[in-house]
């Protein structure tokens, strides 16, 4: 299934389960991201082969699903990144950004990232690359969890310890590299850094050689909407000099885009 976070505010007498299978048919790519075909597409689902098969043929014709090459399974299809780009195009804070993470990028000559608050993690939104990232490193949409990642733990950082340690206590707390902070009360305590900092910053918990800081873009009643990134490598920046150098550029970036 996806990583997104389960809903547990919909009146279920609303709720379609049909359409739910649906989407668990596209969700299922999330955590295989390579060609499926319909028995593994059933199974990453969590549906019969029949409904698969049913589900399947529909989202093709809508072009929500399309044959891999050589007839090797099911990928999803080109309709997908017409429903991103309605998502981007809606949403006031990514217009908002835009010149503000170019103007960023250039400024810094580092990678810059906005990422929007999803509770137990947050979605890259806008990325622009340096010249040396990883193809993953480079891609808008992608999910990482709050707990581990220095915007989840700058958007943290504007809730209460309460809701904060609520958060947390919901996550899967598992390492992505052997630096990944896993412990709740150590998350806690670098939440409260960033409270007290006005950022927060990872050294390697989502990709070895990686230094990550942010600060978090406030609604207008305070709560986190999302963060913005700037991101290095430790093979050119020591913890220290990244701190001087970008916090003060990305906590200017947040609170301009912040309500």
């Amino acid at each position: 299934m996806s990583n997104a976070p389960m809903r547990h505010d919909v009146d279920e007498r609303l709720y379609i389960k049909s359409v739910a299978r649906a989407m668990s048919v596209l969700e299922a790519f999330s955590n295989h991201p390579f060609p499926l075909s319909l028995r593994e597409l059933a199974e990453a689902a969590g549906i019969d082969k029949s409904a698969a098969q049913r589900m399947a043929q529909t989202l093709m014709s809508l072009g929500y699903l399309e044959k891999a090459p050589n007839d090797a399974g099911m990928v999803p299809g080109k309709a997908l990144l017409d429903r991103s780009f309605d998502y981007l195009r809606i949403n006031p804070l990514i217009e908002r950004a835009a010149p503000i993470l170019q103007n960023l990028r250039e400024t810094c000559g580092e990678r810059v990232d906005l990422s929007l608050y999803d509770v137990t993690s947050i979605i890259y939104a806008m990325r622009m690359q340096s010249k040396r990232e990883t193809f993953f490193a480079t891609l808008a949409g992608r999910r990482i969890p709050t707990f581990s990642s220095a915007g989840g733990r700058a958007c943290l950082s504007c809730l209460s310890d309460a809701a904060a340690a609520e958060v947390i206590a919901a996550s899967t707390l598992r390492q992505f590299t052997p630096k990944t902070i896993t412990d709740p009360a150590t998350i806690l305590q670098r939440i409260e850094q960033a409270r007290r900092d006005g950022y927060a910053l990872a050294l390697e918990e989502s990709l070895i050689g990686e230094v990550v800081l942010a600060a978090a873009i406030r609604a207008r009643d305070g709560s986190p909407v999302g963060a913005i990134h700037i991101a290095g490598s430790l093979g050119e920046w020591s913890e220290s000099e990244f701190r001087r150098r970008f916090a003060p550029h990305a906590i200017s970036a947040a609170n301009a885009l912040s309500s």
